[in-house]
């Protein structure tokens, strides 16, 4: 079988992730890896066996690679110009989450894919996880409405700060890492957002005008369920409380209990983020007053770590290729949760309900 040559492009931990995962499948052959810097590009290379090409230029590299598939693991202001260069060229593309800046940028690279043919899978690493997929499981079993609450806030500092203020300069953590819930609220409950409102404040100066580090949203959902959202980044931000994943319904909750991914300074270890560790459902049944059943404690002490999780979206995006696998409805979920955290922002921004 001939391999699918990719272009890695960025090499922070999204980006390093990602091209362990093409360097270990078969399917994959990595042909080049850009980012602005040497030293991490460098590093990745070495990490890798040391024989891949390096590039600075994105547009140089794909000129000169002629990748069949690109995968993108930059800021995301440059999502869009790069998506959209690399289907025109003729490759597929992987892309990390959040697939834009914007709605409408979302819409025209979603829109690219579909008029030249080309695969696009977001990086929505929740949908290969083990634990969240029983964990959304369960949430559909409680009956209507639900009740999501859910939050990642992350205490950061040194290298993880300077990340978050680069991030920042460009999109809200409400909008970055809220994709990835909202999307899992609309799994669970598979029914129309109609409602948005969201909060906002700034807790420091180091960041562009306007621009906030705390976001907290709230969805209202056409079956009646509603859910809430909050994340904040940097050195103000509290250790206490900022994992939060329980869903509520008629019929009893579901609630991630992750000891270690919510122990002291966790929040600021990316690893931590997707670990549930084990599943705790209640049920609400009552009779003379008391409960039926006792809670049930579901173990998932096996879950794969973050670079395994990596492995299987690019497993994914490899069976897509070969398998020329219909994206349409992955495609419409990643617009769909973008206008959910759109919404948020310019409802904090305007102090309006967005109706959607």
């Amino acid at each position: 079988m001939k391999k699918i040559k990719v272009l890695c492009v960025g090499a922070g931990h999204m980006g390093r992730s990602h091209a362990l995962a093409y360097h270990r499948l078969d399917g994959f052959e990595i042909c080049g890896i850009v980012t602005r810097s040497s030293e991490s590009r460098a590093a990745l290379n070495t990490e890798l066996g040391g024989h891949y090409s390096e590039f600075e230029e994105f547009h140089k590299a794909l000129e000169e690679t002629k990748p069949d598939a690109v995968s993108i693991s930059t800021y995301p202001d440059t999502h869009a110009e790069y998506a959209l260069a690399a289907m025109e060229a003729g490759a597929d593309v992987f892309i990390e989450k959040p697939l834009a800046e914007t709605v409408a940028e979302a819409e025209i690279i979603v829109d690219k894919a579909r008029a030249l043919g080309r695969k696009l899978v977001i990086g929505y690493i929740l949908r290969h996880h083990p634990s969240w997929v029983k964990f959304i499981e369960i949430a559909q079993s409680l009956g209507k409405p639900l009740v999501m609450r859910m939050n990642l806030n992350q205490q950061s500092s040194g290298a993880n700060w300077e990340t978050h203020k680069k991030l920042m300069s460009s999109i809200s953590p409400i909008v970055d890492c809220g994709v990835h819930y909202v999307d899992v609220m609309c799994q669970m409950t598979r029914s129309k957002p109609i409602r948005v409102s969201g909060i906002g404040a700034r807790l420091t100066d180091e960041l562009p005008t306007g621009m906030v580090n705390y976001g907290h949203l709230q969805v209202t959902f056409e079956d009646g369920s509603v859910g809430w959202y909050e994340a904040g980044w940097g050195p103000m931000m509290s250790e206490t409380a900022f994992f939060v994943k329980d869903v509520v319904g008629p019929q009893g909750c579901v609630t991630i209990c992750a000891k270690n991914a919510g122990s002291e300074g966790a929040s600021a270890d990316v690893d931590a983020h997707t670990k549930t560790e084990a599943l705790r459902l209640h049920h609400s049944e009552l009779k003379d007053g008391n409960f039926v059943k006792e809670d049930d404690w579901i173990s998932m002490e096996d879950e794969p770590d973050h670079d395994e999780l990596c492995f299987r979206e690019q497993e994914f995006l490899l069976n897509a290729i070969l398998n020329d696998v219909d994206l349409g409805d992955h495609m419409n979920d990643a617009i769909n949760s973008m206008r959910i955290v759109a919404a948020a922002d310019e409802s904090f921004r305007t102090g309006k309900t967005i109706e959607l």
